[in-house]
């Protein structure tokens, strides 16, 4: 199993650490759809009792990255075309009128912030960092908005979905795309146009999932 683990037998809130490894781990590929999460395992890579790995997969369940199989228990989930489809419906619904919301909030610190996370984005030649840069640059943005819950609700989609739309740019060479579309949502906010930069992003995100619709039967 693939983690990166650290000894929080001592750790308060070691439930909470093992949570944030498996998440990453299975955001970012490391961990495969259908892997078993074996908790004894797990326990022991932490030096940790079960009761903190159950608590994490127990988390991992309710956000949808992970569901428990009949003689398998804890697996990885995948994510069928349904569900891909719903969850970039739901993105482009909310994430605009995040967007919208920000703009007049945007100070220069945040924008140079999102300009440096687009340049990084479009340098990157290791697919492992693209959905960490997508992310960051997405963030930078939203954050002047204030909106906490929606902020949530859209980590959560994209804990969803960033394993998948990693893939889906390498297959479709979409980093030119996607970079030309960052570019111009981050023009609209530095011009303080913000139904524009909601326009554009309800766009980008749409775009993103009608790719990543052509491809899904390759990424799972």
């Amino acid at each position: 199993m693939k983690l990166n683990p650290v000894d929080i037998s001592k750790t308060a809130s070691a439930s909470s650490i093992v949570f944030e490894a498996l998440r990453k781990a299975i955001i970012e590929g490391d961990l495969k759809v259908g892997e078993p999460l074996r908790q004894d395992e797990i326990a022991g890579m932490f030096n940790t009792s079960r009761i903190p790995v159950r608590e994490a997969i127990s988390r991992l369940e309710e956000q949808g990255l992970v569901k428990t199989q009949r003689y398998k228990g804890a697996v990885v989930a995948g994510l069928s075309a349904e569900e891909a489809h719903e969850i970039f419906d739901f993105r482009a619904l909310i994430e605009p009128e995040v967007i919208r919301r920000a703009v007049p909030q945007m100070s220069q610190e945040t924008l140079q912030r999102a300009k440096e996370c687009l340049e990084a984005f479009s340098a990157s030649d290791d697919p492992m960092t693209w959905g960490r840069l997508n992310r960051d640059f997405h963030s930078e943005l939203y954050q002047a908005s204030g909106l906490q819950y929606h902020l949530d609700a859209i980590d959560n989609a994209m804990d969803r979905v960033d394993r998948y739309l990693r893939t889906q740019l390498v297959l479709s060479n979409g980093m030119k795309r996607a970079h030309e579309e960052h570019e111009a949502i981050w023009t609209a906010c530095n011009v303080g146009d913000a139904a524009l930069a909601a326009e554009l992003t309800q766009r980008h995100i749409l775009d993103a999932r009608d790719m990543l619709m052509e491809n899904i039967a390759s990424l799972r």
